[in-house]
């Protein structure tokens, strides 16, 4: 028999049996389907972060809290980077190749007004905080450092806190919130900016540094540190000016038992492009166990569609039919369920992944050679599924197939 004739039996069969043939589709299309989106919107996310964070650019230096080797950081304190180690960065005499020190006290508290409240992030910093993120004003103004200097009760509210608070459009400079039942006078709100990275400043409220650790949080030691240094080609030798002068802040003569770590914004897009991308790989593996499912489905079917058709089988054979060529015609049945799931899979992937990017505002990338992958994993889970039932007919005696009942 030729391959066209084969072809033309197997879609015979196949459309004989639309019903079946459909649900028999279905698991290689979720499978193809999962696996398309799932390393869509992983690869989507990993840009946006990759995005988010290099729009700092690539003078960011940022200190934290903690040792630098993650299980020694568990078990580390993590309140010992403090004020006066911001203020001593700042001593130019020191180190001369930093433009800009922004310390980041943060808390979450209740922050409320105008009969509404909420809990908001609340970051105790500097005037400097606002260039080294790239925050950009709205209404009014940012604070300033003799506003730091003298405690005052001002407040920078972001875009997403000024709406839930005052409503929509309202002009809020002059109005008073309340954090931690203080009162606070709202001086500025931020554009809408998005997450960072690190945070969402939409979502957050700034407050002056001082203030913040005197009245409202009552320590003094930093969640996080960004400075922002002159050269950027300067920032290994920078790095380790800063290591030694917190170092002698700290009292610590043996670098290996620091109780801070720092990381440039090239750092911590390559932590975070491995962490998602694991995530990624992880998730896609699960989804892949589906296409591993269909091909089951899809031998089980093809067991059955042997049976019922033992009496065709063996009228093929009577009539010259080979071995091969049964073997063939049921691979091509199998190979055309695999392929034709996994085409109507791509198409789902593709557009239910666009519809989930467009959704969660990240950029929508389609991986082409995960799509390739994943139809010629399909492919090869027909041929490998779809093997042992073309071959069981295959083998079947043309006399006894022609008495089956």
């Amino acid at each position: 028999m030729s391959l066209r004739e084969l072809i033309f039996l197997a879609f015979s069969a196949l459309k004989n049996n639309l019903m079946r043939t459909l649900l028999t589709m279905l698991g290689i299309v979720i499978g193809v389907g999962s696996v398309i989106i799932i390393i869509s919107i992983g690869n989507g996310a990993t840009a946006s972060i990759t995005n988010q964070i290099s729009s700092f650019g690539t003078n960011l230096i940022i200190i934290a809290p903690g040792a630098q080797n993650l299980a020694q950081r568990a078990a580390s304190r993590q309140d010992t980077l403090t004020i006066a180690d911001a203020t001593s960065l700042t001593n130019k005499n020191k180190i001369n190749n930093i433009l800009a020190v922004a310390p980041d006290l943060l808390q979450t508290e209740t922050v409320a007004a105008n009969d509404q409240s909420g809990f908001y992030s609340i970051t105790g910093t500097t005037a400097a905080y606002f260039s080294v993120n790239q925050l950009e004003i709205d209404q009014g103004s940012f604070f300033t450092d003799d506003d730091n200097t003298s405690l005052s009760r001002v407040a920078v509210l972001g875009a997403q806190v000024a709406t839930d608070l005052f409503g929509e459009g309202s002009a809020v400079i002059g109005k008073t919130i309340t954090i931690n039942n203080k009162t606070f006078h709202v001086v500025g709100v931020t554009k809408p900016k998005g997450s960072s990275g690190f945070s969402s400043p939409d979502t957050g409220v700034f407050i002056p540094l001082e203030t913040g650790s005197k009245l409202v949080f009552g320590r003094d030691y930093l969640s996080i540190l960004f400075v922002q240094t002159v050269d950027a080609n300067l920032n290994g030798q920078t790095e380790a000016d800063i290591t030694q002068l917190i170092l002698d802040n700290h009292k610590i003569t043996d670098p290996t038992k620091a109780d801070f770590h720092l990381a440039t914004s090239k750092d911590a897009i390559s932590a975070l492009s491995t962490v998602t991308g694991l995530l990624t790989l992880m998730l896609a593996g699960i989804a892949g166990i589906s296409l591993v499912v269909g091909g089951i489905g899809i031998m089980n079917i093809m067991l059955v569609t042997v049976t019922e058709r033992t009496k065709e089988i063996g009228l093929l054979k009577s009539i010259g039919a080979k071995k091969r060529d049964i073997l063939r015609q049921f691979l091509i049945e199998a190979l055309v369920l695999t392929i034709a799931g996994g085409l109507v899979g791509i198409i789902v992937g593709v557009s239910l992944s666009y519809i989930a990017a467009f959704l969660i505002k990240i950029p929508f990338i389609i991986n082409f050679s995960a799509v390739a992958i994943a139809v010629g994993v399909s492919s090869l889970v027909g041929i490998i599924f779809g093997y042992y039932p073309a071959q069981r007919a295959a083998k079947l005696n043309p006399i006894d197939a022609l008495r089956y009942e």
